[in-house]
């Protein structure tokens, strides 16, 4: 290989690390600002230090605020409810909606793609009144009932995409076999594509666990239904200076359960078009 092939071969790789350096140094800056006492840009000034972690032995709001470890497991509860139901609910219509024909099939898809287009905020006020007269406001599962209205629609659409590009020939095959429907769903169609699930299930947990506007909405102040990020956003305060190492290391905190999620999933994602490939009829 000639020196001019060999640059140009390496042209996609020098603009790989040029768009991805920003985002490892605000990693880096977040890791250095968590056990720094002070930084000056991306250098830390002083002694290392663990005292921004002194929110995992007690609230540094006081008495009345809920403990880091009672706001995780309710945002942990939020994005579990939100990934199983998302995926479930998706795999199923999307492979009703991929394979089946049925009146307003069409109206069904135009409608969901309608509501993934509205903003969440137009929708906050109607959302209130139902949830109040359901009984649901400041709970944790009206928080997470609502999430989960807002993720459908996309979980919808990203499924039915995988099962339209899996063959007719298993499926047919299977139920010439006399397998029921639900059988070759559950046990052909779905392992075919685990990658499609394993992705909106990694959507579906990091929008749970990193919602903000939803839970802020709809939870009062940061009582004992709070999530990771309205807690995040009592360190700031307009009277206060804000101590940015408290922040990172939250923010810290908050990053680990979803880096773990997607280290158990990234070779499902790597191998996203790795599924059948798209039949006929």
């Amino acid at each position: 290989m000639t020196l001019k092939k060999r640059i140009w071969a390496g042209v996609p790789y020098l603009i790989l690390v040029v768009s991805v350096l920003p985002m490892f140094i605000g990693y880096f800056w977040l890791l250095i600002s968590s056990f720094s006492t002070q930084t000056e840009g991306l250098l830390p000034v002083g002694n290392l230090t663990l005292e921004h972690f002194s929110f995992l032995r007690e609230s540094p709001f006081g008495r009345g605020y809920p403990s880091i470890w009672r706001v995780t497991f309710n945002t942990f509860l939020i994005a579990s409810f939100m990934t199983i139901t998302v995926v479930l609910v998706s795999a199923l219509a999307g492979y009703g909606l991929s394979r089946l024909s049925f009146p307003g099939r069409k109206s069904f898809l135009s409608l969901t793609l309608i509501l993934h287009a509205f903003p969440s905020v137009t929708l906050l006020i109607g959302i209130f009144f139902v949830l109040r007269a359901l009984g649901l406001y400041n709970t944790i599962l009206g928080v997470a009932l609502v999430m989960v209205g807002f993720e459908m629609p996309f979980g919808i659409w990203l499924m039915k995409g995988f099962f339209d590009n899996v063959s007719w020939d298993m499926e047919r095959a299977a139920l010439i076999d006399g397998a029921s429907r639900l059988q070759v769903w559950w046990q052909i169609i779905l392992p075919t594509i685990k990658p499609g699930m394993a992705a909106l299930a990694l959507f579906a947990f990091i929008s749970g666990w990193n919602a903000w506007l939803i839970p802020k909405t709809f939870t009062i102040g940061a009582g004992q239904q709070a999530t990771l990020s309205v807690y995040l956003q009592n360190f700031q305060s307009d009277t206060v200076a804000v101590d940015w190492g408290a922040v990172t290391a939250v923010g810290l905190f908050q990053l680990i359960p979803v880096a773990i999620f997607f280290i158990f999933t990234q070779d499902l994602l790597l191998n996203m078009y790795a599924g059948g490939s798209k039949g006929g009829a």
